[in-house]
């Protein structure tokens, strides 16, 4: 089983499904982009797998168990989904401490996670006053914190300029060099292609391509391939 698998997974909202029967499987110790258009159901797919929303049928799960379901979570998944769920009036050091106390972990690891992303000047620094870019870098940080096995990011290029995504690039990389398996939604195509193992491409909710992406794209560059499998369907 993959180290993330998705079986006919369908959320609808009012009638209408915003994910239709998706089954896909994410293989560990791999980076894996999962790409579609905006409003392709790409969010709404990765809140069912970290139990934020409820499956309307299907199921989702996470080295072999659902998410509510892992015992220590922080130590299996890390998760990007929201930059904005930090406390604007504390620093980003009280902020993450405020997560290691909930999922006991040591606090030595604050620092470590903030040097991981470069954002150790800014430890003390209240978070109401950082960049978009910085406050992705910081969920990341909190993503970290528990060493987990797999990586769970949402466009997690929001926010960064050229030199961020080039160092984004670098991290993901070096997450997958020391074993981790990482689900990556982007709109980043071209910073995807340096990266990626594998493709998983949905589109208006339904599954359209998956698999290794020299496969996928066929010799093709990964947007070109992608605008073919969504009929040019804006990013």
């Amino acid at each position: 089983m993959g180290a993330i698998v998705f079986r006919h997974l369908t959320k609808s909202y009012r009638g209408t499904s915003a994910v239709d029967n998706l089954t896909a499987e994410i293989q560990p110790g791999r980076v894996t982009g999962f790409l579609g258009p905006n409003g392709a159901g790409k969010s709404t797919a990765l809140r069912c797998l970290v139990a934020l929303a409820r499956p309307t049928k299907g199921r989702t799960r996470i080295l072999g168990k659902r998410y509510q379901s892992l015992k220590d979570p922080m130590r299996k998944v890390g998760v990007v989904l929201d930059s904005r769920g930090f406390h604007p009036g504390l620093t980003a050091y009280q902020n993450l401490r405020i997560l290691t106390t909930m999922g006991a972990i040591a606090a030595s690891r604050i620092d470590e996670v903030l040097a991981e992303v470069e954002l150790s000047d800014a430890r003390n620094k209240r978070v109401k006053g950082f960049s978009l870019g910085m406050k992705q870098r910081l969920s990341l940080a909190s993503a970290l914190l528990g060493s987990p096995e797999v990586l769970v990011l949402d466009e997690p290029a929001n926010g960064l300029d050229p030199a961020g995504i080039a160092w984004l690039r670098s991290f993901i990389s070096g997450q997958r060099d020391n074993g981790v398996t990482v689900l990556v939604s982007s709109h980043q195509l071209a910073e995807l292609e340096t990266i990626v193992d594998d493709v998983i491409i949905i589109n208006k909710g339904k599954l359209v391509a998956s698999g290794p992406m020299a496969e996928v794209t066929g010799g093709e560059r990964l947007e070109e391939a992608f605008l073919r499998l969504t009929a040019g369907d804006v990013v």
